[in-house]
């Protein structure tokens, strides 16, 4: 969330960003909450400094005036901290449906056609038949049952077989190869003129599931209705890696040397996609479950903007290293989401729609997240500060959805990129 602080001396500008974002706010209300807070705050303490100095004053056994004063004090801070309780509730609850402020290069626009397109690369394939989508490439060759995921799971579940299973796993030893070579974030640090450490990415199978205190912290539990919770437990399975990659340091201080950090995250994922009945019905593009290795950074505030750039670097050049056609996203006020300052989506052509599809996102938080988590810094010079927090999809289910339709052959066999074929035994069709 943001300082009250900031909201105060910007209340003008909160409002507005906030509209644009989709995020109405009566800033004024939650100002005089925070004056009503205040207000209490301040008479609680001096009652508590009266009661403190008169329990001072006595020696021996109190006169019955003391024992009245006292209990006459002790009522009426009773009162004030009841009604301060009261006050935070409401206070929190307002400043919590405050959004984070996008940045200035983020468009302002009120649905997603308010994206700008920021970049194109390569060359859509050419071909001299029909392609086909995913789906029914994968159904000649078995290697999705969805008919069979339904029996047993419902709609939006599926089974992946075959060769689709060790091209998966091949992209996801692939990836982590990348991700974990100093010198191939090195290049990219160089290359994008960034001025932050080339520090390789850790490994992570994280929990599946988060408590729903720590997701609300995160500001990734809501919508509701798009999240599996654990029936009689206050736990939640948990929509990205992230989810349970930026909240790993809750309640915790880094020592300056030790940022930034860089996890990448595989997860197995789960959301309702409530909101998108009737859509992509066929396929793996919109599933309730699906397999994903994420990205995520904890840093400086001044350097946590070139970590977003990083990882939006390390998203093209994988793209790049498989060949896929892509464009690079600058996602409006409407589509950043809450937490979002900043968000870029990499779109995959896939031959078989004939459209550009979401493949990837980047998002920057700026402090918003680690603010409710109290995730900190111990700057060089002793000050304490928050991180700044990032996270990026590497590759998930989806990019296997733009490898099946961009190397699809006449005959409905798949060639296998490049990149992929020493994790295949060295194979050039799946």
């Amino acid at each position: 969330m943001l300082d009250i602080r900031y909201i105060r001396d910007n209340a003008e500008h909160v409002r507005e960003a906030a509209a644009q974002k989709g995020y109405p706010v009566d800033v004024a209300a939650l100002v005089d909450l925070d004056d009503k807070r205040r207000e209490l705050l301040g008479k609680a303490e001096a009652v508590r400094r009266e009661r403190n100095g008169l329990a001072s004053q006595v020696s021996g056994k109190p006169s019955a005036e003391q024992l009245e004063h006292g209990k006459a004090l002790k009522a009426e801070l009773s009162t004030l901290e009841d009604g301060l309780a009261v006050t935070e509730e409401k206070f929190v609850t307002v400043l919590k449906t405050v959004p984070n402020m996008p940045l200035p290069d983020v468009p302002i626009g009120e649905s997603e056609d308010g994206n700008v397109v920021a970049s194109e690369w390569g060359e859509k394939p050419q071909f001299d038949f029909e392609p086909k989508n995913h789906w029914q490439i994968a159904e000649q060759h078995g290697w999705i049952d969805k008919e069979r995921a339904a029996k047993v799971a419902g709609a939006r579940f599926a089974y992946l077989k075959g060769g689709l299973v060790r091209l998966h796993m091949a992209m996801v030893q692939w990836a982590l190869d990348q991700l974990m070579d100093e010198k191939i974030i090195t290049k990219l640090v160089a290359d994008n003129h960034l001025k932050i450490s080339a520090k390789p990415f850790i490994p992570v199978l994280p929990p599946l599931m988060i408590r729903t205190e720590v997701y609300d912290a995160m500001d990734r539990l809501e919508p509701r209705e798009d999240r599996y919770k654990i029936e009689g437990e206050e736990l939640w399975l948990q929509g990205s890696a992230e989810h349970v990659l930026g909240s790993m340091h809750m309640n915790e201080i880094f020592d300056e040397k030790d940022l930034p950090l860089r996890y990448v995250g595989y997860a197995t994922s789960f959301r309702r996609e409530a909101g998108s009945y009737g859509k992509d019905m066929e396929g793996i593009f919109r599933l309730h479950q699906f397999d994903k290795l994420e990205m995520e950074s904890l840093a400086t505030a001044e350097t946590a903007l070139d970590e977003h750039l990083l990882l939006i670097a390390l998203q093209e050049y994988l793209m790049r290293e498989l060949k896929i056609p892509y464009r690079m996203i600058n996602k409006c006020t409407y589509d950043i989401g809450k937490p979002n300052a900043r968000g870029w989506d990499l779109e995959a052509w896939l031959p078989g729609q004939g459209k550009y599809r979401e493949t990837h996102t980047a998002d920057y938080m700026t402090d918003y997240q680690a603010r409710r988590l109290q995730t900190r810094v111990r700057r060089n010079d002793g000050a304490v500060e928050l991180v700044h927090t990032n996270d990026a999809t590497a590759l998930a289910q989806r990019p296997l959805i733009a490898i099946i339709e961009n190397y699809q052959t006449a005959d409905g066999n798949v060639r296998i990129p490049e990149v992929l074929r020493p994790y295949l035994g060295g194979r050039k069709l799946l």
